[in-house]
């Protein structure tokens, strides 16, 4: 039976990993027979402090405001080619249609520290009209300690629950008293949505995404590239120790970008989940925001290895940005692919 289904989640965000997973999450879904759309929550406060991060993410750097100012263009047709709900208030959701089934997630959905979405109670069910709601890979980010009594209440509700990583598995279990299913983000749940088509390069590259990267990942990553013969591209934001600033990339531009470098350098944790889903070699060094994500993540695919740290050597380095991945960390992808399936498809039942 198809199932008209609402997906719940961060989808305006100028953000390629927040426009990726809700992208693939809803394509996903069609595949499988079912009618599923993005809810167009707005809210003018949410989008004024998105906008202002987006125009200057990196406030420390020379200003790049026309470039930065570009790119959300880009975002902003990306975003109108999606599927999308009528628009709902977000404060107030009453005016939302009604659904078979509503899936909150992808995302740190439930992090009540995002530094403008957290505290908003449409993404733990509250004012959502649907026969059933669920979670799918719901995440809470950097919040890494117990649930408030009342927010663990709005989730023992749902449904069904499953998320992305061992924090958040952690931090259910101790609100509702059961641990929820653990899944793979949308972009590897669902990789095959996301288009092949690599960036045409005329020379290798090393491709970076992110920024706040410490001076000495900077110095090993350049380092590695000179001895290589590969250029340092920075994607989506400026960094001035990379060769190419590419700032203004659209999200499919991104993607293109990433499957076509031949080693990826990341503080992000989508930076990690497009360098897993192109099979690419790659380091990171998570930063404080995202530690929790980036190390859960490379924990369950046995991908630890992949994370360095101040004390980690250019030989070190060499290994880890030469060769992709090994055999262990795909054959875990594909087992928690099937893992996410199973559960969507009993969600689905």
């Amino acid at each position: 039976m198809s199932l008209r289904i609402g997906v719940l989640t961060f989808h305006r965000c100028i953000n390629y990993g927040s426009y990726w997973q809700a992208r693939c999450l809803v394509e996903g879904l069609n595949a499988l027979g079912h009618q599923a759309e993005l809810l167009d929550h707005r809210s003018a406060s949410i989008d004024r402090a998105e906008w202002r991060c987006a125009l200057q993410p990196i406030p420390a750097l020379p200003d790049h405001r026309a470039e930065y100012a570009a790119k959300t263009r880009k975002f902003f047709s990306a975003f109108a080619a999606l599927p999308l709900s009528p628009a709902i208030a977000l404060e107030q959701p009453e005016s939302m249609e009604d659904y078979d089934l509503v899936l909150i997630g992808s995302d740190e959905v439930w992090n009540l520290r995002h530094p403008w979405y957290g505290g908003q109670r449409l993404f733990y069910g509250e004012g959502v009209r649907a026969n059933r709601i669920a979670a799918y890979a719901a995440s809470f980010g950097n919040q890494s300690d117990s649930l408030p009594s009342a927010w663990g209440r709005r989730l023992a509700r749902l449904d069904a629950i499953s998320v992305r990583d061992a924090n958040s598995r952690g931090i259910v279990a101790g609100a509702v008293g059961a641990a929820p299913a653990l899944v793979l983000d949308p972009c590897l749940a669902f990789a095959d949505c996301i288009p092949v088509q690599r960036a045409d390069a005329a020379a290798p590259y090393l491709a970076v995404y992110g920024h706040g990267f410490p001076p000495w990942f900077q110095t090993q990553i350049m380092r590695w590239a000179r001895e290589t013969g590969r250029r340092v591209v920075s994607i989506g934001y400026a960094n001035p120790f990379a060769d190419i600033q590419l700032i203004d990339v659209s999200p499919e531009g991104f993607a293109a970008l990433m499957a076509g470098a031949d080693a990826i350098a990341t503080n992000f944790f989508h930076g990690c989940v497009f360098a897993l889903a192109n099979g690419k070699p790659f380091v990171t060094a998570p930063s404080d925001y995202r530690f929790n994500k980036i190390r859960d993540l490379t924990d369950l695919l046995g991908a630890q290895q992949h994370r360095v740290a101040e004390t980690d050597d250019a030989e070190r380095y060499a290994a880890l940005l030469s060769v992709p991945p090994g055999a262990a960390v795909a054959d875990a992808i594909v087992g928690l692919r099937r893992q996410s399936e199973a559960y969507l498809h009993a969600v689905l039942a």
